[in-house]
């Protein structure tokens, strides 16, 4: 019997209740064996309704217990640094959600606690593990689209009358741009094996959210003139397409980042016209559970490595400097 990652939960967000934890427990090569909040009940319930089989009422109990080998962080944005460091200072690997930080220097300092303990630190964007996204890249390097011209994508949702969301905390890291901009920031930067050379950003602070960006829209300069154009928020229609514009043909990705259970499929129109790409079910969390748990286990390379989730959080921090200070910014 193939051996399994034993997984910590550090907290009891939704995310990892409604995803993360059930991705990890249907996977293969993962199992998950005790969650943590500060609040013990909490905690207990979580448990109970989720079949883990400890609770701590604690951090600190988590983070000491020997029988765990990885730990996921969905805590808000500004404890992501804090906890991920006392983690890896605990030998134990880990899972944080994403963005990683708040800023590229957090995220190297996190980045070089990981590497002091030998742990593995990933961050948690779980789309790009589904497989679709190794057939939309094998479409694009063997030319089907034709040369890229620009890509365009939004992440949108409407969370706005919910006023006790992390997600509208500034000091906590709250805002669009943090929360489910870095889907298409992100998503470019994979699909043009570049980084941005500069970046404007235009967004909407909201008086009515602690001044958080409750929407904002994005042009991203790649190198070559090629660009990402986004936009994502909290306060819109929810929706969140991915195309990709060759100059022989088109990718359209209806559902690229959070997905319903039969939305993997997409669509590529070239000269013969357009198909849809069946793509079989996959769980997103679950293949990106069985990643690490391959590469911690088995020696594996990460297909993401840590040095990524900086670069990541160097374009999330210049867009939010370009959004306050209305200018273009160069990176």
């Amino acid at each position: 019997m193939k051996p399994k990652l034993r997984w910590g939960i550090l907290g009891c967000a939704g995310i990892a209740k409604r995803a993360v934890i059930p991705g990890l427990q249907q996977s293969r090569l993962n199992e998950v064996v005790a969650i943590a909040s500060r609040d013990e009940a909490k905690a207990s319930q979580t448990a109970e309704e989720l079949q883990i089989p400890t609770a701590y009422g604690c951090y600190e109990d988590l983070l000491s217990d020997s029988s765990i080998d990885a730990i996921y962080i969905p805590l808000p944005n500004h404890l992501h640094k804090e906890w991920s460091i006392r983690a890896a200072e605990a030998g134990k690997h880990i899972l944080c959600e994403k963005p990683l930080a708040l800023t590229e220097a957090e995220a190297a300092e996190m980045a070089d606690a990981a590497a002091i303990a030998n742990v593995v630190l990933a961050e948690a964007f779980m789309y790009r593990y589904h497989p679709r996204y190794d057939l939309i890249k094998k479409m694009i390097n063997d030319g089907s689209i034709g040369e890229i011209r620009g890509i365009r994508s939004a992440f949108t949702f409407n969370s706005s009358a919910d006023h006790g969301n992390v997600r509208f905390r500034k000091d906590w890291g709250g805002g669009s741009i943090y929360d489910v901009g870095c889907y298409p920031i992100n998503a470019a930067r994979i699909l043009l094996d570049q980084e941005p050379e500069a970046v404007t950003v235009q967004a909407f602070f909201s008086p009515e959210h602690d001044g958080v960006d409750m929407m904002a829209s994005g042009l991203l300069e790649f190198p070559g003139d090629v660009s990402l154009t986004f936009d994502c928020g909290m306060w819109a229609a929810y929706r969140n397409p991915l195309e990709i514009v060759g100059t022989e043909g088109l990718i359209e990705v209806p559902y690229a980042y959070s997905l319903p259970e039969d939305g993997a499929n997409f669509f590529i129109t070239t000269g013969e016209g357009r198909k849809k790409i069946e793509v079989p079910y996959a769980n997103a969390y679950s293949e990106q559970g069985d990643h690490l748990a391959e590469s911690i286990l088995n020696n594996k390379p990460l297909q993401y490595s840590t040095e990524d989730a900086i670069h990541n959080m160097r374009v999330i921090e210049a867009c939010l400097q370009s959004a306050h200070q209305r200018k273009r910014i160069v990176l």
